[in-house]
This record gives structure tokens, sequence and C-alpha cells, in this order.
């Protein structure tokens, strides 16, 4: 398995390498700058050489790419251009635990409610309990989580006032952002784990519990949902980098402080250091979590050969 997880490692940074360098060049392919607006103000030329000075933006686009590489190597991704004496590491730490915060909530909520929707609608194929799991899968997956969010919005905090609009700073702040991040989820989860404990259901050492005489609690729990849940844990480990690093329009549409509003005001802003550091960070979040999600297919599943 130690094997397997070093060459993990270096497939992951390969990988946040070729990201770097893609987003780099991409972001300084496109017309226009960080100060583009100061441009078409008329301001001052000498200014304007003064501030790229300050942020390196003078020097040839593979000497900032070979700066930006040097100082991504010692954990610094430089100032933000539009935040004035702020670095991106400051954005991040100040963001990520509000983000984090309210996707773990959204994460536990979609897996406390897709897994038991999913494992009931298999059991009872066919019925009214199948038909109403099924409906509700496929309206979670159809309709856009911002869609969903705008009518949660309208409806619970305009129409009956009973849920507040934006902010974080009661319990009852976190229904609206975390039922939008999580009904979508929960759809998917929900048809993964019906198909999956439909598949289980059919394999022999289920038949034989069931002629043995086991009760159907213990045959769905303790034989069935091991291998079943095994798709989902596949799901999970982007759905958690995913959640954990913010949901940029969610945390828009109900102004929480999060990183996902950084990352969306810094596009909007052409603030080069956010978008580049963001996207290294939620990146690299989200190749540590496969990682981790390979190693659990070891613990839960020890068919897996970890080795190969």
């Amino acid at each position: 398995m130690g094997r397997y997880i070093v060459k993990r490692i270096v497939a992951g940074l390969i990988t946040m390498f070729v990201l770097t360098t893609v987003t780099f060049f991409l972001m300084h392919a496109i017309p226009g700058g960080p100060f583009s607006p100061a441009e078409e103000r008329k301001v001052p030329k000498q200014v304007l050489e003064k501030i790229e000075e300050k942020y390196g933006l003078n020097d040839p686009i593979p000497v900032q790419y070979v700066n930006y590489l040097k100082n991504l190597a010692q954990g610094d991704f430089g100032l933000s251009f539009k935040q004035r004496d702020v670095t991106v590491n400051e954005i991040i730490e100040q963001g990520f635990p509000v983000s984090a915060k309210v996707g773990s909530i959204a994460i536990v909520v979609a897996l406390l409610v897709g897994i038991p929707l999913g494992i009931t609608s298999a059991i009872k194929r066919g019925k009214w309990a199948d038909w109403l799991a099924m409906i509700i899968a496929t309206v979670g997956i159809s309709i856009p989580s911002f869609v969903l969010s705008v009518l949660m919005l309208f409806l619970f905090a305009v129409v009956l006032k009973v849920l507040p609009t934006f902010g974080l700073t009661s319990w009852q702040h976190y229904i609206l952002p975390v039922a939008g991040l999580s009904f979508g989820p929960i759809a998917y989860i929900a048809r993964l784990m019906r198909s999956s404990m439909l598949e289980v259901m059919r394999y022999d050492y289920i038949r034989t519990a069931r002629a043995k005489g086991v009760h159907e609690l213990k045959v769905i729990c303790k034989h069935a949902l091991k291998n079943a849940i095994i798709p989902i844990v596949t799901y999970l480990g982007p759905l958690v980098a995913i959640l954990l690093t913010g949901s940029f329009v969610i945390e828009r549409i109900f102004s929480i402080p999060g990183i996902g509003r950084d990352f969306v005001t810094g596009i909007s802003d052409r603030d080069y250091s956010v978008i580049l550091g963001m996207t290294v960070f939620f990146g690299a979040f989200i190749v540590v979590a496969n990682i981790i999600v390979d190693v659990l297919y070891a613990v839960i599943d020890r068919r897996v050969k970890m080795d190969e």
C-alpha cells in the first residue's frame, strides 16, 4: 500500500504542476489585466508602471512564471492585486474555515439522507417509496443548485419570512445554504446507492444469509451495505473537495464570507494571484481527497489490491 500511495502522490504533484502551468499561461493570454480599469480611467503611464513593477507584471511572462513557481514551492501564493497589503494565503486562511464548516454540514446531511433514501428505494423496488425516492433524486439532479437556492430564498425568506437571507450568525442561517449545497449530492447518492444495492442484493452470499434465517435488517446492514457503499466512497472524494472548498454560487447568493466568494470576486477583478492561488489550492484539495478515497477502498474492501 505504501508504494501505491507514493505513486499517487507523485502523480498528484505532476497534476498540480500541469494545472498551475496551464492556468498561469491561459490567465496571461487573455487580453487585459488586473489594472485595465486604471488604463480606462487614463491613469498616468508612470503610475501604472510603478504598480506593475511592485507586482512584477513588467517582467517577461516566463520570468513571472519561474518566480511564481519559486514562491509556490515555499507555500507563498503572493499578494492580492486588488486587496491592499493582503496576501492570498491570508484570504484562504480566513475564508476556508467558513466554507469548510458549511461544506462539512452539507456532506453529513447528504450522507444521512441520501444513503437511507437509496437503500429504501432498493428494498421497496416498484412501490410508492421507490417512486418517491426516485422523483426526489431526479428533481435534485435536474435542477441546478443555484436555481434551487434562489427558489428557497424567495419562498422561506421573502414569502414566509421564517429564515434569514444572508450571513452565518446563527444556526438558522445555515439551513438554506446547506440545503442548497446538499440537495444535489443527496439525489446523486440516492441513485448510486439504489443501483448498487440492487446489484449486491442479487449476490449468492445474500441469498445464503436469507436462507439461514438471518434477519432482513442484519442482511442489509451487515452484509449488503458494506459492498454497496463502495460507489458512494468513490463519489465522496471529489464531493468533499468541492463542498469543503466552497461553492462559488451558493456563497455568492447567501453572502457567505467563504473562499468561494473570494474566488468569484478574484475572477471578476482579474486578480491574477487570487485566481491562480485558489486554483492551486482547489486542485491540491481534490488530489488529496482522491488519494484518501483510494486508501479507503482497501479498508472497506480487502479484495482491492493497492500495490498494483
